[in-house]
């Protein structure tokens, strides 16, 4: 009985693995296909739809362009926290079932894409540009959006919890 837990376990461990490589290998494709673009044509900035635009930028800092800094020293400190936090998750994930487990394990997946990007590129590829009339939205990646959906998951899930006094 002890053997049918364990490997139970680890099959689930196996999926939860397969999950995560599958959002990685999804963001690094779409990374690539762009990035192999912008090298065959000087520059990606085409129009997918009237909302919709594919314009590549390399974004030196975390979401959004934030904390970008000229200075290594500072970009390698915030890309050592960012796999710090990503360590964190990974354990939360381990510690968690069901639909929170998945939200977790969704913004692994597209952390684990940013933070390779930033060790291997020293920043990270956006693309993803979306502008509505006068409104016009960061530019992002297929990481972030895993991440976005995950952490909208998590907070979701936390507002449908029962308190437990």
């Amino acid at each position: 009985m002890k053997d049918l837990i364990a490997n139970r376990m680890s099959k689930k461990k196996i999926i939860d693995l397969i999950f995560v490589i599958f959002i990685f290998s999804i963001d690094r494709l779409s990374k690539l296909l762009v990035i192999k673009s912008a090298e065959a044509n000087g520059e990606v900035n085409f129009s997918v739809t009237s909302f919709l635009n594919f314009n590549l930028i390399w974004n030196e800092g975390i979401a959004f362009g934030l904390l970008s800094f000229d200075d290594k020293f500072y970009y390698n400190l915030i890309t050592l926290l960012i796999a710090v936090i990503t360590s964190i998750i990974i354990w939360l994930a381990n510690k968690s079932k069901g639909v929170e487990k998945l939200g977790f394990l969704m913004i692994v997946g597209g952390s684990l894409g940013n933070l390779f990007d930033r060790i291997y590129y020293s920043s990270v590829p956006d693309f993803i540009d979306i502008s509505i009339n006068n409104f016009h939205w960061f530019i992002f990646n297929v990481a972030d959006i895993f991440i976005t959906i995950g952490v909208i998951l998590l907070i979701i899930l936390e507002f449908f919890k029962k308190e437990k006094l």
